[in-house]
């Protein structure tokens, strides 16, 4: 029998091996980190596209506003003021 040794963390953390630019803003593969958690939890499609004005944006398929604005304070990637949500 072959002995199998599994380290199950006791809370995932989808953001927690990120390494963070020189820059001070959030890398490519942090967009690409969120992104996929976004998808997987609104259960659509969606993209990071390059932006002449506002630099590197999250597109989803749908109208994600209020799903993402919870989803961004939920994880604390955002807080709750700093977010502004387009049309309302």
């Amino acid at each position: 029998m072959v002995d199998i040794e599994a380290h199950i963390p006791s809370a995932f953390d989808p953001f927690a091996d990120v390494d963070q630019d020189s820059g001070g803003g959030a890398g490519i593969k942090d967009y690409e980190k969120i992104l996929k958690d976004l998808k997987k939890e609104f259960c659509c499609n969606g993209t990071v596209v390059q932006d002449k004005e506002l630099g590197k944006v999250i597109q989803l398929q749908g109208d994600q506003r209020k799903n993402v604005s919870t989803f961004l304070s939920r994880t604390g990637i955002a807080k709750k003021d700093q977010i502004k949500i387009h049309g309302f």
